[in-house]
C-alpha cells in the first residue's frame, strides 16, 4: 500500500520519510517500521534512511534529546522515558547518554508530579500507596518516590 502523487506516480522512501521528518522528530527503527509497513521493500527502505542520515535529516541522537524533553516536560520519570525510547529503537548508551544530558534532578521532578496530582500526602497507608503507584506509573522509581512523598508539599 505505497503513498501516490496526485499524477498517479508512487513517492520513494526517501520523500516518505523526509515528510514524516518535517513534522516532527523520528527514530531510524520508527521510520523503517513505517515505511515496512506502507510496503517499501528493505534494500528502499535503509538506502533512505542511510542518505538521511548522511545528510543530517535524521538522527536518532536529535531524536532520543528532543524525546527526553517532552517527556521531562510532561513530568515522566527517567524508567518510563527509558522503556519508551527502547520501544522506538534506541540504543541503551544513546538513552543514558539522554537522560544524563538532560540535566534533570528527578526527586524534584517527582514531587512535581505528585503536587500537581495531590493535595498531600494522603490520611491513611491506602492513599499514600495510590500516590506511590501514582509515581511508579510515571516512570519514578522508589528511593525517588520515598523522597518526594516526603518533600512534595513543603514550600
Amino acid at each position: 500500500m505505497r503513498t501516490t502523487r496526485a499524477d498517479g506516480g508512487e513517492i520513494p522512501a526517501y520523500e516518505r520519510a523526509v515528510a514524516m521528518l518535517a513534522r516532527r522528530e523520528h527514530s531510524r527503527a520508527e521510520i523503517a517500521l513505517r515505511l515496512r509497513r506502507d510496503g517499501y521493500q528493505d534494500e528502499e527502505v535503509n538506502q533512505a534512511l542511510d542518505e538521511l542520515e548522511s545528510l543530517g535529516l535524521q538522527s536518532d541522537e536529535r531524536f532520543c534529546e528532543a524525546f527526553v524533553r517532552a517527556r521531562v516536560q510532561r513530568l515522566q520519570g527517567p524508567r518510563k522515558i527509558e522503556a519508551e525510547l527502547r520501544e522506538r529503537g534506541i540504543a541503551p548508551g544513546l538513552i543514558a547518554a539522554a537522560l544524563e544530558g538532560a540535566g534533570i534532578d528527578w526527586e524534584t521532578q517527582a514531587s512535581q508530579a505528585l503536587a500537581r496530582r495531590f493535595d498531600g500526602p494522603g490520611r491513611d497507608p491506602r492513599e499514600y500507596a495510590q500516590r506511590q503507584r501514582f509515581l511508579a506509573g510515571r516512570g519514578f522509581d522508589g528511593e525517588q518516590s520515598r523522597r518526594a512523598m516526603a518533600h512534595a508539599w513543603e514550600d
